[in-house]
């Protein structure tokens, strides 16, 4: 008798050998499950130091909406006079809430304000910095007792089974080569593991006219999930440093002392609050963790998270004014477009080195330091053991392509469009603003006059651009415009193959491939221009940010997705600066004012934290009664909402066949029947649907689904509504057709109703894109790797159960061929990789 069947474990993780745990193998549904965690005991009074919970919440509401003296007087004193005995506020003016807030900042570690002197010219310069220590932000977190069970220090090579082999893929810091490397460098024999950071700094502007500007450093925890970290709860980013601003002088600036002076006031202020991390770093800290363990962390710098310029102030590099501009490697400057060409990358030691002959002897140093790009000053990086600044420095997807390549593009492409004439803009804007709308996804009604500063919008057109200009810029009418849409073409793969939240050894090879497929054709488009009569088109595009890619599957094989070194999360935390700027401050001693009441706010996070908590042990009820998505019909993945008045089949089918008739509902009642007759179980021995079935109408569809990319259940948002904010809002899916085949398709119509069965049941009527198209395919699909489908008429809609949906999807209509649509698989990261697999099993 043979034995049961074996089945294979999808996942493996192999852990850092000095930690002595067994490698494991998990299947599907127990991967990423942590143990259960031991809930911390409950305090009776959560929301303490405030004298009530009320208190607490009105200090909460009071914060989060930048209440100035006289809003909170006005209310408090309007609460006071209408109360009628229930309430347990007792705050009667501003004053009692600014004692309260300060009662609650006691619970966080508080700034400090500290002097730094740099020499510049014979003078020392003295400015003040605004510090929290990181080494006590970081036990801060520790300490807390909801963050506590999720830290993960150990480093851990992670697999999942393809159906031959296990593949390894990346996703948190923790599964990256840097963590693994560095935990192998700590000591043996002592439970060492490392307490990893990652850093973000940059300027911004408080003031609407930019006189007015702040210098916020952030940190982030890289040992807790990317949930959390990346989250804007209490494991969230933290403002620990505002930096001096050295002041424009016309007559300094340009000069390489002024800018160096400017490199050495950042790298001091920034030992402010590194002294216990260089501490640490070098001894460890001995800590008894949540799990019981005691160990030794060793703090290090994993990640420095910023935009070019400010990568230049982390590294100290020369910039724009060096011959190496890259941070990472030493590139030269005519050699920055060239992605198919791996130079030398830059190392601690090397510029350690060169500082050091500097100092013996200036004028060999300089030679040095200038051939490498390097500024004459010490990197204050250098003092935290096991962290290399240039190995820290990773890519960010925000300035260095949504903000800096798309933005190259964008303009080529506007000049292009301009020259062409009036009607080619036109056209172009007009598909632009039909550009099919999503959820989370910017929608534009100009473009071609409109300069755009946000890169989430820039991102958001980058994905439109492209569908909305094929027809437009055709080679026969414009080999500039066919040049620059290969351009975007291949920058939209590697846009979407980089944000990937988890990469495999595959998709890191297939970076890879499309860097040389985006050298080619932008030299192609190179080319082309040098010969076209368009003014103005760009020419030399050996600029940094073309570069920096080059490095981006390195980032992800040393500290995982690109989504843990991304500026968006810390410029995120920008806007309550300047809030509490516009709306809580006099203009005056702005630092520590905007500085204090993000302390405030900073702590009520903790409070929250703690009356969450509270609540989460004391509920009675799961559900909330109204809640009306509690109540709304959910089977399985889908769940139906915007529930309509229960109507016939007959006013269905007679309520469409007016005029303008949609042949989608002719003989609406004769092909349900036929379908559901066709379908076991549903009918029964019935013959027959009377005219009066009553069907009840929804207009709104969640579908929940396992993302392909990390495995978590995702949700999409389908509407099927005649009036949806004034427009007629029909979205589509990509639906299973049968077992073996999926096919996309566009709603119509969405219903449930009883059958002779007596249960409840979920339908909608579609129109399915699987007619034939005529011909080869299309030179134009292959050359911007497009996927086309073709409708077949209204009168051949069918009905489908909802169960068979699988995600949403967006359909850019073809203006050129009737009834052809193209997928848009860059619309998300799930979409791109499922058209990935579709086109292979086509």
């Amino acid at each position: 008798m043979m034995g049961a069947r074996v089945q294979t474990p999808q996942f493996k993780t192999e852990y850092h050998p000095s930690t002595g745990r067994e490698t494991l193998y998990q299947a599907f549904e127990e991967f990423g499950l942590r143990e259960p965690v031991c809930v911390p005991p409950v305090d009776a009074e959560p929301w303490r130091p405030f004298c009530s919970r009320a208190d607490m919440e009105f200090a909460e509401i009071a914060a989060d909406a930048a209440l100035n003296k006289s809003h909170i007087n006005a209310l408090l004193g309007l609460m006071a006079r209408i109360a009628d005995g229930r309430t347990q506020i007792t705050f009667r003016n501003e004053s009692d809430l600014h004692k309260a807030w300060d009662h609650a900042i006691t619970q966080v570690t508080p700034f400090t304000k500290t002097e730094i002197t740099v020499p510049y010219k014979k003078e020392n310069r003295v400015y003040t910095v605004h510090s929290l220590p990181l080494w006590e932000w970081a036990l801060d977190l520790l300490d807390n007792p909801l963050l506590a069970p999720h830290f993960v220090w150990d480093a851990q090579r992670v697999y999942k089974h393809n159906g031959a082999d296990f593949e390894r893929f990346y996703n948190e810091p923790w599964t990256g080569d840097r963590w693994w490397d560095v935990q192998s460098c700590l000591p043996s024999g002592i439970n060492a593991a490392p307490f990893c950071f990652i850093l973000y700094a940059d300027k911004t502007r408080l003031s609407s006219h930019g006189t007015v500007k702040a210098y916020p450093v952030v940190a982030r925890c890289a040992n807790l999930p990317v949930g959390i970290r990346n989250g804007e709860g209490i494991g969230g980013g933290r403002v620990v440093g505002w930096l001096p601003i050295v002041e424009e002088d016309a007559d300094e600036e340009g000069k390489s002392g002024f800018t160096n002076l400017k490199c050495a006031v950042w790298h001091e202020s920034f030992m402010t609050f590194l002294e216990l991390v260089v501490q640490y770093s070098k001894t460890g800290y001995s800590r008894r963790c949540h799990d019981q363990i005691l160990r030794w962390l060793f703090p290090i710098l994993l990640i420095l998270s910023a935009d070019y310029e400010e990568q230049c102030m982390m590294a100290l590099i020369r910039g724009s004014c060096g011959k190496c501009l890259c941070p990472v490697c030493l590139v030269p400057l005519e050699e920055l477009r060239n992605l198919s060409k791996t130079f030398p990358f830059r190392s601690m030691q090397d510029a350690v080195t060169a500082l050091n002959i500097y100092k013996v002897s200036k004028a060999r140093g300089e030679e040095l330091l200038k051939s490498l790009g390097l500024r004459p000053i010490e990197n204050i990086f250098w003092s935290i053991a096991y962290s290399d600044p240039h190995e820290a420095i990773s890519l960010d997807r925000l300035h260095a392509l949504h903000g800096g390549n798309w933005r190259h593009l964008l303009n080529e492409l506007k000049k292009i469009l301009k020259s062409l004439g009036r009607d080619a803009e036109a056209k172009f804007e007009k598909q632009i603003a039909d550009f099919p709308r999503w959820r989370e996804s910017s929608h534009f009604s100009t473009v071609i006059h409109v300069t755009f500063s946000d890169g989430n919008k820039m991102q958001d057109l980058s994905r439109q651009t492209l569908y909305s200009a094929l027809n437009i810029l055709m080679q026969r009418v414009s080999p500039e415009g066919f040049a620059i849409l290969r351009v975007i073409s291949s920058y939209l793969q590697l846009d979407s193959y980089i944000g990937l939240d988890v990469h495999t050894v595959s998709t890191l090879e297939a970076i890879d491939n499309e860097l040389l497929v985006f050298e080619a054709v932008l030299n192609d488009y190179i080319e082309c221009t040098t010969e076209s009569p368009i003014e103005d088109l760009k020419l030399d595009w050996d600029f940094p940010k073309v570069h920096l890619w080059k490095h981006a599957t390195r980032d992800i094989r040393m500290k995982g997705a690109a989504r843990n070194y991304s500026t968006r999360p810390n410029e995120k935390l920008h806007g309550p600066l300047k809030e509490a700027y516009h709306r809580q401050s006099n203009g005056k001693d702005v630092a520590n004012q905007v500085l204090c009441i993000d302390e405030r706010k900073f702590a009520l996070k903790v409070l929250r934290g703690r009356v969450d908590l509270f609540d989460e042990q004391h509920k009675t009820n799961d559900s909330d009664p109204d809640d009306p998505d509690d109540h709304a019909p959910h089977h399985g993945h889908v769940k139906l909402g915007a529930p309509q008045q229960p109507v016939t089949i007959e006013e269905v089918e007679n309520r469409n066949s007016q005029m303008p008739v949609d042949r989608a509902f002719k003989d609406f009642r004769k092909k349900f029947l036929e379908y559901i007759r066709a379908v076991p179980g549903y009918m029964g021995s019935a013959n027959i649907l009377p005219r009066n079935f009553q069907i009840h109408e929804h207009r709104y569809l969640k579908v929940h689904y396992e993302s392909t990319v990390d495995w978590k259940l995702t949700t999409d948002y389908l509407r099927c509504n005649p009036n949806f904010h004034g427009q007629p809002c029909y979205d589509c899916a990509l639906i299973r057709f049968t077992s073996e085949a999926t096919v996309f398709a566009r709603l119509i119509f969405m219903f449930k109703c009883q059958l002779e069965d007596h249960r409840s049941h979920e339908f909608a009527l579609v129109q399915p894109y699987t007619a034939s198209i005529v011909g080869a395919p299309r030179r134009l699909d292959r050359e911007f790797k497009l996927t086309r489908v073709k409708a077949v008429p209204r009168s051949g809609s069918i009905f489908v159960p909802l169960e068979c949906f699988i995600r949403g999807a967006v359909l850019f209509p073809d203006p050129e061929h009737r009834d052809e649509f193209i997928v848009v698989d860059h619309i998300d990261s799930d979409m791109f990789l499922r058209i990935k697999a579709w086109v292979r099993h086509q």
